[in-house]
């Protein structure tokens, strides 16, 4: 059976039904998606993935439900380029949204380079995935934080609640001072306040046609903040090393929740087996408030850490109950997949590769053995001793992934450092010297793939 044939209706068995019925059928068939997409949660900051200190029940069911991979990535290292590239199903360099506000990050006697322009937003002309999905005939929602444009519905949404071009919110309790969110009694909790309007969502919206939802609470992103008996839970509560700030666990325990809210408002409605849920998050965690142990650094770092990202996908009784390690995804697969799941012909190029095979299958040679890439020629303050140095978190640099290999290029000094992420996760060993062959061929491979896609390069002083 091809395997778009889960997702629309068969012929076979109904062939004296009238044509309306058929459409009315087909149409019923394509399934509703959702993307939930976490701000600033990092790899580790879940208990289904080793955490003994967050607490995250709702996402560790989704997890044991559904498909979850343990090599995912996010398309960028900080927010608004990360949600570019998963809205718009492209790599940075084609949009050119680099980084969060100026790439001229830091002092300017620390930068030994002249960062490349960069694009604050994705252009309204841009064709998102929202786009894509209303052209199909689906009802489209966004409920949260936008971050690449002024007006979600200038880019592809029916819907908006408390989207716009800002990257975090005011406060986390009413008044909110969004001028897209009516403010709730005071005190409301945004997420909270967030999670409930999915739910609302979901339990009003016609069945006449499927639906897309972009479910992207603000939380977990700063300002730390969660209500005194949350917090209260977790400073009573034995913390470890690498997590141990009650306020941000609070914070976690308050998203998971909202993420049950909206599993329990499928279930009510009956719509679980025809709605395809994913769970990310835009990047990888804040490295002074989590570590991502044993990745290594954190958000707005190309290492590990600021990079590798929870990826879990769900649809009850078609996409549910394996595991998958050995294959390296990444969310510019989203736009793609989910056309693919639509059964939408999208003439455009995408960068991605649809998962589909991969997901009802559990095989897909041609995922398995693609290369991922990353291009940053900006710089990003706020380093730490798991950076590359003390003073940013990230300086110019591009990244190439292989199979179980990575190639890290700094522009500043012209250094490349190479690391077997099956042999050393936490990127401890610079293995550039001893492989110089599989360097040499890396090197080749991101030159090629800079060259294809006009990468804007910083350039000396």
């Amino acid at each position: 059976m091809n395997i778009k044939t889960k997702y629309i209706t068969t012929l076979s068995g109904v062939l004296l039904a009238s044509f309306s019925s058929l459409q009315a059928a087909e149409k019923e068939a394509r399934p509703n998606i959702i993307l939930i997409n976490i701000d600033d949660l990092g790899w580790s900051d879940l208990s289904y993935n080793g955490s003994d200190y967050y607490e995250t029940p709702n996402i560790d069911k989704l997890h044991s439900q559904g498909v979850s991979f343990n090599s995912a990535y996010a398309a960028a290292a900080n927010s608004a380029p990360s949600r570019a590239s998963i809205l718009s199903g492209l790599y940075s360099p084609r949009h050119g949204v680099y980084t969060v506000g100026s790439p001229f990050r830091g002092r300017d006697k620390d930068r030994n380079l002249i960062p490349a322009d960069n694009n604050l937003l994705l252009p309204d002309t841009t064709i998102t995935l929202p786009m894509a999905f209303k052209n199909e005939g689906y009802s489209t929602c966004h409920i949260g934080k936008w971050h690449v444009g002024e007006d979600p519905l200038k880019q592809g949404m029916d819907v908006n609640i408390g989207g716009s071009h800002l990257g975090h919110p005011k406060s986390y309790f009413a008044p909110y001072k969004n001028p897209d969110l009516k403010d709730g009694p005071k005190g409301e909790c945004l997420t909270t306040r967030l999670g409930c309007e999915a739910a609302s969502y979901i339990d009003t919206i016609s069945s006449d046609k499927p639906f897309f939802l972009y479910y992207a609470p603000y939380s977990v992103h700063t300002p730390i903040q969660a209500s005194d008996s949350l917090i209260e839970k977790y400073r009573a509560k034995k913390s470890t090393k690498a997590h141990n700030n009650p306020t941000y666990a609070a914070m976690i325990e308050t998203m998971d929740n909202t993420v049950g809210m909206i599993m329990d408002a499928l279930a009510s409605r009956g719509i679980l087996e025809n709605t395809v849920i994913v769970f990310t998050s835009d990047n990888g965690g804040v490295y002074n408030i989590s570590r991502q142990w044993p990745l290594r650094a954190g958000k707005g770092s190309f290492y590990e850490g600021g990079i590798r990202v929870p990826f879990i996908v769900y649809q009850k009784g078609l996409i549910e109950g394996y595991k998958i390690d050995d294959v390296s995804v990444s969310q510019l697969d989203l736009f793609p997949t989910f056309m693919d799941m639509a059964d939408a012909s999208f003439p455009k190029e995408l960068d991605g590769i649809s998962l589909l095979p991969l997901l009802t299958n559990g095989k897909s040679k041609i995922i398995k053995n693609r290369d991922l890439y990353w291009h940053f020629p900006a710089y990003l303050e706020g380093g730490n001793i798991e950076t590359k140095d003390a003073i940013f978190r990230s300086r110019p640099v591009s990244v190439i992934h292989h199979k179980n290999w990575k190639l890290i290029e700094n522009y500043e000094d012209g250094t490349l450092e190479l690391y077997n992420l099956d042999m050393d996760p936490s990127e401890k060993t610079d293995l550039s010297t001893k492989e110089t062959k599989r360097v040499k061929s890396l090197y080749n491979r991101l030159n090629c793939w800079k060259k294809e896609t006009k990468a804007a390069l910083p350039i000396s002083k």
